[in-house]
């Protein structure tokens, strides 16, 4: 139903690597294709390191909003996360409701977080 897609980028300028600290920036994109208006209600990400550490971060909305995504249009935000390794992963969901009132979880694809040069 919902399409999702991402953009990760590494901020090297917020970046300490000496002392384990890789600031990622994500780009999020919402595409509704369907026939009836859609509100994010929640999230929940799963963020993983290359150590194996696991991060869960759930709450209301994103970026502060719940926004409503009209049929056939769009809703885009940005946010960030910080791993102690060079290389990580996401994954997650997020939890919405049509205009019916019918809630659905539309889920957010794995991406890999990379320091560029680090996995090639």
């Amino acid at each position: 139903m919902i399409r999702i897609y991402t953009e990760p980028v590494y901020m090297p300028e917020h970046s300490e690597p000496a002392r384990g600290r890789y600031v990622f920036a994500y780009f999020i994109t919402l595409y509704n294709p369907g026939p009836l208006a859609v509100q994010l209600l929640r999230r929940y990400w799963s963020i993983c390191d290359a150590n194996g550490k696991t991060e869960e971060v759930a709450g209301e909305g994103v970026v502060g909003e719940q926004p409503v995504i009209a049929a056939g249009t769009e809703y885009a935000y940005n946010s960030f996360c910080v791993l102690e390794t060079p290389v990580g992963c996401m994954e997650g969901h997020y939890h919405m409701i049509d205009e019916d009132g019918d809630e659905f979880d539309a889920a957010i694809p794995r991406f890999t977080l990379a320091v560029p040069g680090v996995l090639n």
